[in-house]
């Protein structure tokens, strides 16, 4: 199967594009959400990660997810999938990041992650473009998912090749429009009469943006804009 290798050299005309819109005066004067693929700030987040990737690369998770970084016009992104309606199980219809269940073979969750996004994206994200591995996180069913935070590149740049099997659709969030109040709030969830968790839900885009996707979106944001992000969370409950 054909893959799209992603290098920091890819399409340096689109590269170049992005890059001069994003510093552009009007942009800078917009936020911060607009810098958050900067070097500067990768390095920063890449510096914050280093104790978690230390940590839970190798950890014993059930599974690992990409949680996506791209730019979009020059605007920085999440990138989603939709998972199929017609697949079996409770997760049937929901929005996730590209990942999936831990392999025998994977050396580790970032390996995980980055095979489950080729097999369902088709494209293959070099492992130079991970900046770290977030704090897993534990479902209701008991499964552990580690998070691997990347950044993809330019979505123009992509040539995606969705497995219609795994994925219906694939869309994009900006981080400024995730960062906007009127677009995000949060559901409170029960369990045999009793309150579980508090999770986020981002609203006001192709699709709702709930559960345990929500969740890993809000501690990226954190991560990426501390500060700017007006969230209610003070840290990420467990679900």
């Amino acid at each position: 199967m054909l893959v799209a290798v992603l290098r920091l050299s890819w399409r340096l005309d689109l590269a170049r594009t992005c890059t001069t819109f994003a510093k552009s005066s009007e942009v800078t004067a917009l936020s911060p959400a607009w810098h958050c693929l900067s070097a500067e700030n990768e390095q920063r987040c890449r510096s914050a990660l280093e104790a978690s990737m230390s940590r839970y690369r190798d950890t014993k998770a059930t599974a690992a997810v990409l949680v996506s970084l791209c730019s979009v016009a020059g605007v920085p992104s999440f990138l989603y999938t939709l998972r199929p309606s017609t697949i079996r199980g409770k997760h049937k219809g929901e929005v996730s990041f590209p990942g999936g269940k831990c392999d025998s073979s994977d050396q580790s969750v970032i390996h995980t992650a980055l095979r489950e996004t080729e097999e369902e994206l088709g494209i293959q994200v070099l492992e130079e473009n991970v900046w770290g591995v977030m704090k897993p996180i534990t479902g209701m069913a008991g499964m552990v998912i580690a998070p691997v935070l990347a950044n993809i590149g330019c979505k123009e740049s992509l040539s995606l090749r969705p497995n219609r099997a795994e994925v219906e659709d694939v869309f994009t969030l900006s981080l400024p429009h995730v960062c906007e109040k009127q677009n995000h709030g949060y559901t409170h969830f029960r369990w045999q009469g009793h309150y579980r968790y508090t999770s986020p839900v981002f609203l006001n885009g192709k699709y709702r943006v709930w559960g345990l996707t929500a969740i890993l979106t809000d501690s990226a944001i954190k991560l990426l804009v501390p500060g700017l992000y007006p969230s209610d969370l003070g840290t990420t409950q467990q679900a």
